[in-house]
């Protein structure tokens, strides 16, 4: 397999959920302003939406989009329950945290990263955000991870898109529950073995 990622961006997700599973992939980096790969091959040759994460397959099969790539990973081993078992109501509680980590957090930061949007409309989708984030906060006061005590491919997500709150003065300090969140997942061996690769990978 090999995965095509950006340091930092929203393939850090799949990346993670490799890891937890031990699973092998070669990584290939992605600039995604030049939209190339390996010193200049056309990325959207392989993704013709421009984007990472995309997953190629050792037939030359291509997944795309994040929350059905960390699925279907999460499949490769299913014994180490990064998803529940597909027809299982929590399978589509898994979907349900998926989702709403996709629409209501993961695109709403788009404008944040965006120079083209006036400040007041930074500010409102903050504000907008934050909401999000008071539900994140009661639902995590009373469990480890959003699926109760299990680590799950929705973690990995949504590790993903909180760490990117430092970079568009969101501040999680409100919200001690998230940060401790946060705190908990980094300890992850996984996840900070994932973190320092891409950190590696930021600087070639």
């Amino acid at each position: 397999m090999k995965l095509y990622f950006s340091p930092g961006a929203c393939s850090l997700s799949p990346h993670i959920v490799l890891r937890e599973l031990g699973l092998p992939a070669e990584l290939v980096k992605v600039d995604l302003g030049a939209k190339t790969f390996d010193g200049g091959q056309d990325f959207r040759a392989i993704n013709p939406k421009g984007y990472v994460p995309v997953l190629q397959l050792d037939d030359g099969s291509v997944l795309t989009e994040g929350p059905a790539i960390v699925q279907y990973l999460a499949d490769q081993k299913p014994a180490v329950g990064l998803a529940p078992a597909n027809g299982t109501l929590e399978r589509y509680r898994l979907q349900e945290w998926l989702n709403f980590i996709s629409t209501e957090l993961h695109k709403q930061y788009s404008p944040l990263f965006s120079p083209q949007f006036p400040e007041e409309v930074k500010e409102l989708q903050r504000q907008r955000l934050y909401g999000r984030f008071d539900y994140l906060a009661k639902t995590l006061g009373g469990q480890d991870y959003l699926m109760g005590t299990q680590f799950t491919v929705a973690d990995a997500y949504l590790y993903t898109v909180l760490s990117w709150a430092a970079y568009v003065a969101l501040d999680l300090s409100r919200w001690p529950v998230l940060q401790a969140y946060m705190e908990r997942v980094a300890q992850r061996p996984a996840v900070a073995a994932t973190l320092a690769a891409e950190r590696e990978a930021k600087k070639s």
